[in-house]
């Protein structure tokens, strides 16, 4: 700080050339005799040392010499006061700058030091320079500290001790000497002091780190203008940020007290820019674990590929968040899909290759693959041999043919971590994806473990929400987002997006909400726990079609819903991603419990089911299935036909093989079929008959066979003809009628009355 430079204050006196009738002989103030008519002083025009300067002849005890001129005194502003004096004859004196303070009525301000540090002559001819500091702090280095009250001063020399002593005096200094305090009386330091350019041209690393150094914790202050920084440079003290930097995409900026997107955005002047680099420096550093968008709306004209912004790793496993803000999709060009079209062969012993892929090298990793036959929902390219004319999968093929064209299409995202081939532990924390109906949301690592997105809003995804291209999904956990659908107005069956897929195991989906999306979820892999969820995807047709809320695509599942609310749409469990669909030697649908969830429709047409098993090839069965306690309701319109029910538009269903099928304990409200296994069955036969049929297709689940008859129970006694209560008990037969869905009581002869039968389509 220079208030002569900053604020065009005067301070300097006049030289003693230019006149003796503004220097006084006494403290300064007007009226005050001058050395203009003083008979011991005269004007020496060219004294070898000191050019024009003022001659004296010491006749006073303490003979001063004050300018007469207002010196102003600001707050916050440091005054040297310096002259050089020597002494050619006569007596040695002492001297000292000394001064006179006034206040804003020109009244004397006392209770103040007056005088600076004096100093004695030991020689004639030896040049001392009489020096003081004066200004309103105290501190250390000031001579005259003032403090508040004086609001001018008149500045001078005193000398003291013996008479007759003759002296020469150069002319007056007054200077602002704020600038070297400032380090000590500021809390920060500027670049420019330390040889920082900010001409975007020189390199101005070194000044940085010099500035850095010299603030011990005090802020680094970035004035004005572009500053060219060469190379990775580290701040360790607060910066704050009035210019912008300029820096290579391979350089890394470390701002470890402002590590956010307010400190970078104000570092490059650019909050894109800042985001990039912020998230640059998150994967390249240990004293953070996470970067805070600082609850701002960054603006994105074109996907974020996050690998390719941290540029020196592909792989990384330490946590690391980016968390509280919004990223908002501008209309821009780059959000359009990128479309390819390419005949491909496959065969089923290398289910998850296509091969012959003319140009392979233009597919890009992640794009969705589509194809006429055989091609189930969610598969994507994990990775090209160009060479080979390869193309990878994420998921098998489940019936293609030899040979056929697919559609690879490359969905664009705010942030697009497909770049890195393992990522680890990444969090993604309250953070509003704003797709706006241009672009998808977030793809997943091509590998990787336990990525976490959690309290987040996936709002107006064109296509998806949570994409997984690949492995990149194992022991993911998504909790407590908010999905909603770009298509709220859009019939059910002309909906596309879908907010989320995994291929992997272990992955926890809990205590979201999602809002008419084609799907909720495609799931794949197996050890997945989805819990606490709500989706609805309904529209306001009449009897209109409900898709999938969830997809499941492997039949060993082992899943657990449980706690959720399906509104408006259905499970369907099938077997899209298996390359030899036909059920050879494995578990078959096996291993998932849909336990306490809520199940409810309206306005759907009564076809509608809440729980599908779609099986894609021959045989399959049901081996371990448990629905209990949910509670199944529909309004509007006529009553569900049956809460649960099997696709075979590609193969049938085995139905005398099932194990392990539970289905009780559940609530019906507007559903016709009360669907049950075991199943508790009252059956009166009103005219004596010895074979008793007992129709169960109207509660067994899935269509299955009524399998074994567990107990049965007269209610009351059971009577022959001649109406006698008869004691004998029948055995029973099962799978009779059509369907094979009736228990058979034999009688030893024809008997009439009500039983209690206890039956299971299970083993």
């Amino acid at each position: 700080m220079n208030q002569v430079i900053t604020d065009g204050l005067v301070l300097m006196p006049p030289a003693f050339s230019e006149g003796l009738g503004v220097w006084s002989r006494g403290d300064g103030r007007p009226g005050s005799d001058t050395w203009a008519t003083a008979p011991n002083a005269a004007l020496v025009p060219a004294d070898p040392d000191f050019g024009d300067c003022l001659e004296i002849l010491k006749t006073d005890s303490v003979t001063q010499l004050r300018y007469m001129g207002q010196t102003p005194i600001l707050p916050g502003t440091y005054l040297r006061i310096t002259a050089r004096v020597k002494v050619l004859s006569g007596n040695l004196p002492t001297m000292r700058v000394g001064a006179w303070a006034g206040d804003a009525a020109e009244a004397a301000v006392t209770g103040i030091p007056l005088t600076g540090p004096e100093q004695n002559f030991t020689a004639y001819g030896e040049i001392l320079t009489a020096s003081a500091i004066v200004g309103t702090g105290t501190r250390g280095g000031v001579d005259m500290p003032w403090g508040d009250a004086p609001d001018y001063g008149h500045f001078g020399l005193d000398f003291t001790g013996a008479n007759s002593g003759q002296i020469r005096i150069e002319s007056l200094q007054v200077e602002d000497v704020t600038s070297v305090f400032h380090r000590k009386m500021m809390d920060w330091v500027d670049v420019r002091d330390f040889g920082a350019m900010g001409d975007g041209v020189t390199d101005d690393r070194d000044a940085f780190f010099a500035a850095d150094a010299a603030a011990a914790g005090r802020e680094v202050l970035v004035p004005a203008g572009e500053f060219l920084i060469s190379g990775n440079l580290t701040m360790t003290n607060p910066v704050r940020f009035e210019g912008k930097l300029v820096m290579p995409d391979d350089a890394r900026l470390a701002l470890n007290q402002n590590f956010d997107l307010n400190g970078y955005a104000e570092a490059f002047g650019d909050d894109v820019l800042g985001l990039k680099k912020g998230l640059q420096q998150l994967f390249n550093q240990s004293d953070f674990e996470a970067f805070d968008l600082c609850g701002r709306r960054v603006l994105l004209d074109a996907p974020i590929d996050v690998q390719a912004v941290v540029g020196n790793k592909n792989t990384y496993a330490n946590r690391r968040v980016i968390r509280n803000g919004q990223l908002s999709a501008e209309d821009s060009s780059a959000w359009n899909d990128e479309v390819h079209s390419r005949s491909a062969n496959w065969v089923n012993t290398d289910a998850t290759t296509l091969t012959g892929v003319a140009n392979a090298d233009d597919i890009p990793v992640g794009a969705l693959v589509q194809g006429p036959q055989g091609v189930g929902r969610e598969v994507y390219v994990t990775g090209v041999n160009a060479a080979q004319e390869k193309v990878y999968l994420s998921s098998p093929l489940w019936g293609a043919p030899a040979q056929q064209s697919y559609t690879f299409t490359r969905f664009k995202y705010l942030l697009d971590f497909s770049g890195f081939l393992n990522l680890q532990r990444f969090v993604v924390s309250d953070i509003e994806f704003l797709c706006a109906g241009r672009c998808s949301a977030l793809m997943l690592p091509r590998d990787g473990l336990v990525f976490q997105v959690q309290d987040c809003f996936f709002t107006g995804p064109k296509d998806r929400g949570i994409t997984s291209c690949d492995e990149g999904c194992q022991g993911m956990q998504i909790d407590r987002c908010q999905f909603l659908s770009n298509e709220q107005t859009a019939r059910v069956q002309d909906r596309v997006s879908i907010a989320f897929n995994t291929n992997s195991s272990d992955v926890k989906i809990r205590d979201n909400r999602a809002v008419k999306f084609l799907h909720f979820g495609v799931m794949g892999g197996t050890g997945n726990i989805v819990t606490g969820n709500h989706f609805f995807q309904g529209d306001t047709e009449t009897d209109g079609v409900r898709s999938p809320g969830l997809v499941i695509t492997g039949t060993n599942c082992k899943m657990t819903f449980t706690g959720n609310y399906v509104d408006n749409c259905y499970i369907e469990w099938g077997n899209e991603h298996d390359p030899n669909p036909d059920m050879v030697g494995e578990y078959s649908f096996h291993g998932l419990t849909v336990n306490s969830n809520i199940f409810f429709a309206t306005g759907a047409a009564p076809w509608t089911k809440f729980i599908v098993i779609k099986p894609y090839g021959a045989d399959h069965y049901i081996n371990g299935l448990s629905v209990c306690d949910n509670l199944f309701k529909k309004t509007g319109g006529a009553a569900l036909e049956a809460v649960e029910g099997v696709d075979d538009s590609i193969a049938p269903l085995d139905t005398g093989r099932a194990t392990d099928l539970l289905f009780t304990g559940n609530t019906f409200h507007g559903i016709v079929k009360r669907t049950q296994n075991p199943v508790i069955r009252r059956h009166t036969e009103a005219a004596p008959a010895s074979v008793w049929d007992i129709d169960l297709s109207d509660v067994l689940p899935f269509g299955m066979q009524a399998m074994s008859a567990l107990s049965v129970l007269p209610e009351g006694a059971v009577r022959s003809v001649a109406n006698v209560a008869i004691y004998t008990m029948p055995y029973a037969t099962t799978r009779h009628g059509v369907g094979r869905q009736t228990i058979r009581l034999n009688w030893s002869q024809d008997l009439k009355g009500t039983v209690n039968l206890t039956a299971r389509c299970d083993s």
